[in-house]
């Protein structure tokens, strides 16, 4: 015991010290597991499943193990629960298996569900100790898609409390998510947990939420991939809102291609969510067709200096402009730049303070009924996180002040549209197929840093036009920090940035794994 504690407590110190990421020896535990899941990939496990290289109960119970020994210990505090039946869910799976030769498309692939998705069985509580114990009879549409595909929920993630911040994942139910690749510095929010926890590899895969940044922000700081999808593709049934006129759900993976499988699995219409009505008709048979190498060759793209411009740190401005002599080495033509005109009047004052009512109505859905029924509940409950006190104040104040018609969906609301059209417009005029621009244009903020907060790109276009953005790895800034490049794309058109983000990724890979979380060893 005392060998493992040290092997958790000297990489940290030197963390301390000196701010930068140590080599890190293997972590002993007596319970390492004889298949290392580090870093694989949905392939790569379905044919250690195929060859008996280990089967279901092993897969899952590596990443269980990698949980217990990592996440508490090293304090990333990724994870709020387990699921206590992911063992006896990938036993049956083996007997299925055995049975019928067959694989599902997910078949046992252990997935991290954010904390703002209703799963049966499993607490689920949007990092709120107003929610605490809370356990919803039945799943979000997207969590029942994932496990008739064969998936298994092996835990939900740590978030910021309401999906509130898209700087930190703090949550008065599990406390602070860090930086995996250096814990001094924050995942951002809000779904830092399901971030952190699949850059560890403490899961597979995982599912996050995005109204303005958080999927994309978070993937980028802890080296993801993270796909926020068109609006009305993947169904936010079941899924706590911040504001549902811009939420998204969608996969957050450590690969182009493991986040194209799960799309193949959340896609499409469900009557429980009005917006996916626009995707009938819009959807291929398989996402994965668009796995293609050689997708820039020839392939037209555009920067989009008015968001890396603003301000960029020297090292983020560095790494975009190698990003754009990378796609240029691998045959893409890049035009620099593409103007929006209007770009910052169009894109002002699109947000709308609708979360009492849209959280009211969420709470109000949920059978059995929840502790907590709306927002004047929560504050008067006190179980909340000091820093959103102000933000549950506020719209509780301004709950019936907002206007239906402008505060409208992509869809509907003209001024969404209008800054969508002039945005599909310019690309048009430029004949390009995705705009370019990072993630965010500033380092992680370190912890407790609010004033560090700067650069963040991911909520100036797509929450508002219902617009595609994928973020993919770009390297990596000082401190051993990750940073993102971003593909915007028309509405609909995944498979375009599916081809250009998968060859981006293969002719760079960035990806590295975060020295900290190495595979155990007994």
């Amino acid at each position: 015991m005392k060998n493992r504690i040290q092997a958790f407590l000297w990489p940290i110190l030197l963390l301390l010290l000196g701010g930068c990421a140590p080599k890190v020896q293997q972590a002993v535990t007596a319970n390492a597991p004889a298949f290392d899941p580090v870093e694989i990939t949905i392939a790569g496990a379905q044919e250690a499943l195929r060859t008996g290289k280990c089967s279901c109960e092993q897969l899952v119970g590596a990443y269980l193990e990698r949980i217990r020994v990592y996440d508490q210990p090293t304090k990333l505090n990724a994870i709020v629960v387990a699921n206590p039946e992911a063992l006896a869910i990938a036993r049956r799976l083996d007997a299925e298996w055995r049975r019928t030769g067959l694989m599902r498309p997910l078949h046992c692939i252990p997935v991290i569900v954010k904390d703002n998705v209703n799963t049966a069985g499993l607490q689920t509580a949007a990092g709120s100790l107003a929610l605490k114990g809370y356990v919803p009879d039945s799943d979000a549409t997207l969590v029942q898609r994932l496990k008739d595909a064969g998936a298994i929920v092996l835990a939900k993630s740590n978030m910021a409390e309401w999906a509130f911040s898209p700087m930190v994942s703090i949550s008065s139910l599990a406390g602070e998510t860090l930086n995996p690749y250096n814990l001094l510095y924050v995942p951002a929010g809000s779904s830092g947990g399901t971030a952190a926890a699949i850059a560890a590899s403490l899961g597979l895969v995982g599912i996050g939420t995005d109204t303005g940044n958080s999927i994309r922000g978070p993937s980028s700081h802890n080296a993801l991939v993270g796909f926020r999808t068109t609006l009305g593709l993947v169904s936010r049934a079941g899924v706590a809102p911040l504001y549902l006129r811009n939420d998204v759900a969608g996969p957050m993976t450590r690969t182009v291609e493991d986040a194209t499988r799960m799309l193949d699995v959340l896609k499409g219409y469900d009557p429980q969510d009005t917006l996916t009505r626009y995707s009938r008709g819009r959807l291929p048979e398989t996402y994965t067709a668009y796995l293609q190498k050689d997708a820039l060759k020839g392939a037209r793209i555009g920067v989009l200096r008015t968001l890396s411009e603003r301000n960029p740190d020297p090292q983020i401005k560095a790494l975009f402009e190698q990003a754009i002599a990378d796609l240029r080495r691998l045959g893409a033509v890049v035009v620099d730049s593409v103007v929006v005109p209007n770009f910052d009047s169009l894109s002002s004052n699109q947000w709308c303070s609708v979360f009492a009512q849209d959280i009211n109505t969420y709470l109000g859905s949920l059978t059995p009924a929840p502790p907590v029924k709306t927002v004047a509940d929560i504050l008067a409950s006190g179980k909340y996180a000091p820093y959103i006190k102000d933000n549950l104040q506020y719209h509780l104040e301004h709950a019936d002040t907002v206007a239906a018609d402008v505060c409208g969906d992509a869809y509907s609301d003209r001024r969404r549209i209008a800054f969508r059209n002039a945005v599909v417009q310019a690309m048009d005029r430029y004949s390009v197929g995705a705009l370019i621009y990072p993630t965010w244009n500033n380092p992680p903020a370190h912890v407790g840093a609010f004033e560090e907060y700067k650069g963040d790109n991911s909520q100036v276009i797509a929450p508002h036009t219902g617009q595609p953005a994928f973020t993919v790895p770009m390297g990596f800034s000082r401190d051993n920090l990750p940073a993102g490049l971003q593909f915007l794309g028309r509405p609909f058109d995944e498979p375009t940035l599916i081809r250009l983000t998968y060859s981006y990724e293969q002719g760079t890979l960035h990806r590295k794994p975060p020295a900290l979380f190495p595979a155990l060893r007994k």
